[in-house]
């Protein structure tokens, strides 16, 4: 056995923990080797004098202490506490933000006229008019944004009209509901409502 292999063993030894062969093995270490042998004898006596010493007990109020020098604990507000336990709200009120945030985008930055229909050979535009003539009949729904409808002829659906002007000639006939959305936030709605009928379909 060498010293390296010793000075564990001599630990084990002083925990009372060395049995067998392996303690034979040390104290023959211990006999042929001062170095490990005066080592020994040291750590023999530091043992000694930790176990002679009083066991310590912490006074009644180290608990209070501790705990009054720690820093105060961050209030939590509300709305975090919420996404916590409304993960899935969280989310939803998100999107309906970004959604929001993308439709008032689009409120202010088109500025063209916006046709829509299943059915518009029956439609004129000039310029930024769009005329159903009288005589004619346009099948389906008819949606205008910023822009001039003059309808003087038939509308088998529901007629929309987006940040613009509605004419109706006293020969004009629509057999579905008509809808003027001139402010952003019914805007807003309407998307909303076209996109959820889109999702239905």
């Amino acid at each position: 056995m060498n010293c390296k292999e010793a000075l564990p063993l001599i630990h084990e030894y002083l925990d009372g923990d060395l049995q067998g062969s392996d303690s034979r093995l040390l104290k023959e270490h211990l006999i042929a080797c001062q170095a490990c042998h005066a080592l020994f004898k040291q750590l023999e006596k530091t043992d000694a004098l930790v176990r002679m010493l009083p066991p310590l007990r912490a006074s009644d109020t180290l608990t209070d202490q501790i705990m009054s020098a720690l820093p105060p604990m961050k209030q939590r507000s509300g709305w975090m506490d919420f996404i916590r336990r409304h993960p899935a709200g969280s989310v939803a009120v998100v999107f309906g933000a970004v959604m929001f945030g993308s439709f008032m985008s689009m409120w202010n930055d088109d500025t063209n006229l916006m046709v829509k229909g299943s059915n518009l050979q029956d439609v004129v535009i000039q310029g930024d008019t769009v005329i159903v003539p009288q005589g004619h009949t346009v099948q389906g729904d008819l949606v205008v944004q910023r822009g001039t409808l003059k309808v003087e002829g038939d509308v088998t659906g529901n007629l929309t009209v987006i940040d613009g002007t509605l004419n109706l000639a006293s020969t004009a006939h629509i057999s579905g509901q008509v809808t003027q959305v001139n402010e952003a936030i019914g805007w807003v709605w309407y998307k909303l409502g076209e996109f959820v009928g889109m999702l239905s379909n």
